[in-house]
């Protein structure tokens, strides 16, 4: 045998064949182990064991728009929206996502007056729809949620979305204990 020559092995493909193999062994252990648990206790204890929080299920989606250029007084008209949202909030279980736009088509003319901030301009018109349906008792101020700006239209996007029983996650979960004095 010369310095060159390499020992007979086996082929890398195999390696990854048993890899593979193995995961898929893992996985029908975990469905078959699966059926016998609670699903909802055991959604609990992915979504804690990932501090995740729990993602609205979209159900409905609305719009309020006609703001004016660089306005975020609010358009007449919204009294069906809002009576759209009253409804369907009134399942205290649904999430009503907020997400304020602008228009990108108006060269720079739909930002906020006192900034030249067109995020600002999309923030305040969610923050006046969000103040609407509160005031009108279309949703809690504890169900609604702001999305990030957006681009692409005067007005505002409505998302409702099942959040399913937030209350019920948190009653299972620790409770953070208060500081004591020689924490402080």
């Amino acid at each position: 045998m010369t310095r060159f020559d390499t020992a007979p092995g086996r082929p890398l493909w195999l390696t990854t064949l048993a890899d593979i193999s193995l995961l898929l062994v893992g996985f029908f252990v975990f469905l078959q182990a699966a059926q016998a648990v609670d699903r909802s206790a055991l959604t609990a204890g992915i979504r804690a064991g990932f501090d995740a929080e729990p993602i609205p299920m979209a159900l409905e989606r609305a719009m309020i728009d006609g703001f004016a250029p660089g306005s975020a007084a609010l358009p007449g008209g919204t009294a069906n929206t809002v009576d759209f949202v009253r409804e369907a909030a009134t399942d205290r279980r649904i999430a009503v996502t907020l997400t304020g736009g602008t228009d990108s088509a108006g060269a720079g003319r739909d930002v906020d007056p006192a900034t030249g901030s067109a995020a600002i301009l999309a923030t305040d018109r969610a923050r006046a729809v969000a103040a609407l349906l509160v005031r009108e008792g279309a949703a809690m101020p504890t169900q609604i949620t702001f999305a990030p700006p957006g681009i692409g239209g005067r007005g505002v996007h409505i998302d409702l979305g099942f959040a399913g029983d937030r209350q019920a996650v948190a009653d299972r979960q620790a409770p953070v204990a208060a500081p004591t004095g020689a924490d402080q």
